[in-house]
Formats: structure tokens, sequence, C-alpha cells
């Protein structure tokens, strides 16, 4: 049994591991590069100057699609190049253009103090993409009944009790501050603005088994689950599994 599936998940050592499986299931690979390839839409409206991170690099290969990316994660895996708390980030005010993260916001335990360095650290026009999950019509049953980590949609509050940088999560965390308190988080934070929120990928990444060992998409099947995938996107907005929440940083702020 790997230390995955032992849920050994805020070890560093797993990070080898974690690079392994995302480069040889081909379905997971081919996602992860449709995220990379948002990175890139979203970098092309930033300003030209300034620093470009991705937060919670983990076992991720961005850095091939995005060279000028600087890997950043809270756990010490051997191929980032910095290791902080996304809640205290070692970045000059208004020093950042870019700031991507891939199923990285729900394991925030304090969300409101990230945004708050978002706000400090972004230039005026920068830009930050969370993609993170979403509660669709497949998703919800999946993050309620058959996911590993906590998922809890009436949750009161942002914040959350956390036992470790990964073990430590709420799945719904980024639907309840973008969607169901967005009137809350734009009187928050009024530097920040929702420039675009889409959910997208209602079944591709279940499908793939994510950080499993297994998988139900090679790459044969990809094009075929894209097409469903876009086809549920059109005809049923709410189906999607994941969504990419992008803010710009406001220059009058």
């Amino acid at each position: 049994m790997s230390r995955l599936d032992d849920h050994g998940l805020d070890d560093p050592g797993r990070g080898p591991e974690l690079g392994r499986i995302i480069r040889q299931k081909k379905g997971l690979n081919l996602w992860y590069r449709e995220i990379y390839q948002h990175y890139v839409s979203v970098l092309s409206r930033c300003p030209h100057d300034g620093l470009a991170i991705e937060l919670g690099s983990g076992g991720g290969f961005a850095q091939e699609v995005i060279p000028e990316l600087i890997a950043a994660d809270v756990l010490p895996y051997e191929t980032v190049d910095l290791v902080f708390d996304a809640c205290q980030m070692p970045f000059a005010d208004h020093s950042v253009r870019f700031l991507g993260m891939l199923n990285v916001f729900h394991h925030i335990p304090d969300v409101e103090r990230f945004l708050a360095e978002c706000q400090r650290c972004l230039k005026p026009g920068g830009r930050v993409l969370i993609v993170d999950q979403y509660p669709g019509w497949f998703s919800h049953w999946i993050l309620k009944y058959a996911h590993h980590e906590p998922y809890q949609p009436d949750a009161t509050t942002w914040s959350f009790p956390s036992s470790g940088p990964l073990s430590g999560a709420n799945g719904a965390l980024a639907w309840i501050v973008f969607l169901r308190d967005r009137e809350l988080f734009q009187r928050r934070f009024p530097g920040l603005r929702v420039e675009s929120l889409r959910p997208h990928t209602p079944l591709r990444y279940w499908l793939s088994g994510g950080l499993k060992s297994w998988t139900l998409l090679p790459a044969w099947l990809w094009k075929p689950a894209s097409i469903c995938d876009r086809l549920l996107d059109n005809l049923f907005p709410g189906s999607g599994s994941f969504m990419n929440i992008e803010l710009v940083r406001s220059a009058d702020q």
C-alpha cells in the first residue's frame, strides 16, 4: 500500500510519488496540462512585470509549461523553489503579477488572511487563478460520501481547525466564499474583484482517479471524455466538479 493510500497526506517525502502518479496516469496528466493552459490564459492578462507564483505546486509540473513560474508550497517538496505559508507570503507589497493554485484553496484554514495577503502582494491589475472543487450535481455526492477530505457546505465560517497542510480541508470552501458568501467577500476585500467564475469538468478528474493508484481514463478515452464534459458543461451548467475563479487586483484600492 502506498503512502497516498495510507493517508500520509502531510509527508513531504511523498513528493516523488505524487509526481510519478501525475506523469504516468495519462488522463490525469492531460487534465493537469489543460489546467496549466488556464494559467497561461490568465497570465496573458496580467501586468508584464512582477513575480508569477504557483501556490501548492506539490508534485505538479507547471514550470514545464510556464518556465518563468516560481513553484511554491507549504511543504518542503524537493521540486519546489520556495517554501512558505500562503497566509504569510514573503513578497513585497505590489510585487506579484500572478498567483495560480490548483486544488489548494480548500486546504487553507484561514482564507481571510490568505486573501488579505493576495490583496497586499498583487500589483494593480495582477490576478489570482483559483482552480478548486465545485459542488455540482455529481461532485456534491462524491465529496460528501466518497472523498477522503472533509466537506462542509453548511459551515458558518470560512475558517476550520486544520490537522495538517493537506489532511485539513473543507471541500466546499471555494463555493462558500465566492458563491454563497460573495457579497461578504466583496465587502471584506474591496481590492479584489471576481473577474470570472466558471464551473467545469464534471467527470474527467473523477474518472482519472485523481492521485489514487487506479484510473478509468486512459489516454485513448481522453477525447471522448472531454467531449462529454463539454456537452455536460453546456447543457447542464450545474454539473461541473471544479471551477475557475479569476480575481483581479483593483488599481484604486
